[in-house]
């Protein structure tokens, strides 16, 4: 499985980099208002890198606290420091753009990066496992709603998958929203 899911990763980058080039239409603006229903509930977005589709702009329009992912361990849950817009960032894990202070939150909405995803709601990360886990022990506290962020164009016929991925609830493209029962 590992072999596959390199090789997916990597077709994924390309797909995702052609994608990224053509920009991402209202694709914030969707997610805003996909959002807007989830109004005073902690929100997790995360600072875009590399080609990822920017969700800063909803980020910013969310009525709630919103949080950050920071990575403190390999093979561990992320913890999320708490975002606001203009907030002084500094370099954590793998490059990521973190807040330098702010409370710890723990979300109850969480917008997921990704580098491809299926019409049965799964994605294809990066490889630690940081979301996987992370969604693992939020929805064993309660429940948490996964989304999903991404070019419509990263849509694969089927991700691979193993006993550990985690689905989304709902994934938003600058295409619409689409719903996984």
């Amino acid at each position: 499985m590992t072999d596959v899911k390199a090789d997916a990763r990597a077709e994924a980058f390309a797909r995702r980099a052609v994608a990224h080039a053509a920009g991402q239409g209202q694709a914030a603006e969707i997610l805003a208002d996909f959002l807007a229903s989830q109004a005073g509930k902690v929100l997790s977005g995360y600072m875009p890198m590399r080609s990822e589709i920017d969700p800063v702009p909803a980020m910013a329009a969310h009525r709630g606290p919103v949080g950050v992912p920071v990575i403190l361990a390999k093979a561990s849950p992320l913890r999320f420091r708490e975002w606001s817009p203009g907030c002084r960032l500094v370099e954590g894990a793998f490059k990521a753009l973190i807040p330098e202070e702010g409370a710890w939150v723990e979300p109850e909405v969480v917008i997921v990066p990704l580098l491809a995803w299926d019409a049965r709601g799964y994605r294809l990360g990066y490889g630690g496992g940081f979301y996987d886990r992370t969604l693992d022990g939020l929805r064993s506290r309660g429940r948490v709603l996964a989304v999903g962020f991404a070019y419509a164009a990263q849509e694969v016929a089927e991700v691979p998958i193993d006993q550990f991925d985690q689905r989304l609830d709902a994934i938003v493209t600058e295409k619409g929203v689409t719903i996984f029962s």
